[in-house]
């Protein structure tokens, strides 16, 4: 996965928006202003994700590209390191994950229809 396949697969999601509100260099992705993933554009060798506690664990035990998130609470979110021993495929899956937990802490009149 490079930088492009991952904004294209974020903005292909419902609603979704990008911004830079850290610094010129971090990409963070929204939904409804709530973030579900980030990554440096200029480094681009992981990303953030929301996750839930207990698959968060299970996934850091069982991938060496998964730890504890860079600079986010430990327990919601992971930091994925890109082309080393997860998939591309599961990182997408992890993505629309991510972005489907932010979409649960939305007001339902705030979400898209299909989800």
């Amino acid at each position: 996965m490079n930088i492009e396949e991952l904004r294209d697969f974020c903005l292909s999601l419902p609603l979704v928006q990008e911004n830079f509100p850290f610094d010129k260099n971090t990409l963070v992705f929204y939904i409804s202003d709530k973030m579900f993933c980030l990554t440096n554009i200029e480094n681009f060798e992981s990303i953030n994700i929301k996750c839930n506690p207990d698959l968060a664990l299970e996934l850091r035990a069982n991938y060496n590209a998964v730890e504890p998130g860079y600079h986010m609470n430990k327990k919601h979110w992971n930091t994925v390191f890109i082309n080393q021993d997860v998939k591309d495929v599961d990182i997408k899956q992890w993505i629309k994950d991510s972005y489907n937990l932010v979409i649960l802490n939305i007001p339902k009149s705030k979400r898209p229809d299909k989800i």
